[in-house]
């Protein structure tokens, strides 16, 4: 058997492709971008079909890039965009709606109500979740509320619903199954993190029949074969996880108290806590980091909304830059007198606020503030944020270790100038890895794992290489300074301050 493993990277803007060859190296890529939809202000949508055709259209440029065939393919491992939904029809497969994407805000009344009757503990208590609208449960609560029929046609057992790896199993097997992984159900506001299994008493708050919902299984497990027409061959898809656990996974953070952060359309850092649900008292997220051989391995997650989208913003809305990579250069060209924040809240607030409601603003305007200024208001955006998170994950776990060194990933961290500024405003190490690709990794060796033909997980974390570490560099005055302006401008931002 080869070693070629194809990663399925369905992210929020694009899907991609990779094909690894026997030595966890990439030997060809396949990515498509697709239409972002806003019916409403607040709403973000995915059309599911577009989804699928750029995953099955990503999958055979990769494999023909990595010059192979779609039989030399051992596994397949799926990654996805998180809390995303789609409800689609059991008989034809056919979506009964647009998928419904996690950053949209439309179900903010719903928690607001679900709060105010004092729900929110029991929510938190079973899936280490906040009631808010980023999570999927209230998304297929809406779908089922307001799509003419949906209701009805759910409680006859004629609709499935589930997170987009979810209908790509479907799909990818011909509707044979309906599945997903641990660290998926995690996110869906109606999963029992410490029973593992989908909890009757949360399905029933929400109105969400239980027949809608996938089998959960492990990270690494049988999903079921891909139809041969598909891709060209029958292939095995053994590997699953959400992107930010996938990316955990990636980037080898076994060992409890391992830290990573992925900067991507958003930022999402998890620290692993091993066996130890840390039940946060800083509005962080408890959930599964992963799920292997039925053990169960628990993360402090923290999670902020724009990170990369503030620079798609200075790109698409505002016209400062002309391709995001000129953010770092730009930002670099900043006059520092100026104190320029930025409070990228453009749909809501993340970890540790939860503000549905927040909106974003800027800060320290002068006469003299340009696109330089703008640019790296928003890059440090993200540093002030990770900061934040960093600052809650130590007051929550006891075993968090002040010399914390953060592993990195995602589009943002190719800048050298962003991920300087991020090490000198946590004032802790940041380590760039070799292979940037973390997230498509973590699921490519769910899967090669799973099928034999890749290492298990002591000789893959110690095939982790470094490319580059970040120390910090500022002093601890101009470092207290900034993250006082930070939290000074986030104050004035929040809608209930």
């Amino acid at each position: 058997m080869t070693g070629f493993v194809l990663a399925i990277d369905q992210g929020t803007t694009s899907s991609r492709a990779i094909v690894f060859d026997g030595k966890m190296k990439v030997a060809g890529v396949g990515q498509k971008e697709f239409a972002q939809h806003y019916p409403a202000s607040g709403w973000v949508e995915h059309d599911p079909e577009e989804i699928w055709d750029s995953v099955v259209t990503t999958c055979k440029a990769a494999i023909k890039a990595a010059k192979c065939k779609a039989g030399d393919i051992a596994a397949i491992g799926i990654t996805n965009q998180r809390e995303t939904v789609v409800i689609w029809d059991k008989a034809t497969g056919k979506p009964i709606h647009n998928a419904i994407v996690w950053q949209d805000r439309r179900t903010a009344k719903h928690c607001q109500k679900l709060k105010k009757q004092g729900l929110e503990k029991t929510f938190s208590r079973k899936t280490g979740l906040l009631l808010d609208p980023y999570f999927s449960g209230t998304k297929i609560a809406w779908l089922l509320e307001n799509v003419k029929g949906a209701r009805k046609r759910a409680e006859k057992g004629e609709l499935l619903a589930g997170t987009i790896d979810s209908f790509l199993i479907w799909r990818l097997t011909g509707g044979k199954v309906h599945a997903t992984d641990a660290t998926n159900a995690s996110r869906t506001l109606v999963y029992n993190i410490e029973k593992n299994e989908w909890d009757a008493e949360l399905l029933k708050i929400l109105r969400i029949p239980a027949g809608l919902l996938p089998e959960v299984k492990d990270c690494a497990a049988d999903f079921g074969v891909t139809e041969k027409p598909i891709l060209g061959a029958e292939i095995p898809i053994l590997g699953v996880a959400g992107d930010q656990h996938a990316a955990t996974i990636g980037q080898a953070c076994f060992k409890p108290g391992m830290m990573k952060s992925t900067y991507g359309t958003g930022c999402f850092a998890l620290l692993n806590t091993g066996t130890d649900i840390v039940r946060s008292k800083n509005r962080l997220l408890t959930t599964i980091a992963y799920r292997l051989n039925g053990k169960t391995t628990y993360a402090l997650e923290g999670s902020i909304f724009i990170a990369g989208a503030a620079v798609q913003w200075l790109r698409d809305g505002a016209k400062m830059i002309a391709k995001a990579a000129d953010s770092g250069e730009l930002a670099a060209q900043a006059d520092d007198t100026q104190d320029v924040y930025l409070v990228p809240a453009f749909v809501g607030l993340g970890a540790p606020h939860w503000d549905a409601d927040a909106r974003g603003a800027i800060f320290g305007l002068t006469r003299n503030s340009g696109p330089a200024e703008f640019a790296r208001a928003a890059l440090e955006a993200v540093a002030y944020q990770t900061r934040d998170l960093l600052d809650a994950m130590k007051k929550d776990w006891k075993h968090s270790s002040a010399a914390t060194v953060l592993r990195v990933d995602g589009g943002m961290v190719a800048s050298d100038w962003t991920m300087q500024r991020l090490a000198d405003i946590l004032n802790a190490q940041v380590d760039r890895p070799e292979i940037l690709e973390t997230t498509a990794l973590g699921a490519a060796w769910l899967a090669g794992s799973r099928a034999g033909v890749w290492p298990k997980a002591q000789e893959f974390a110690r095939s982790w290489q470094l490319e580059r570490r970040f120390k910090p560099a500022m002093d601890d005055r101009t470092r207290a300074a900034k993250l006082k302006g930070w939290r000074d401008a986030v104050s004035r931002t929040l809608s209930r301050p």
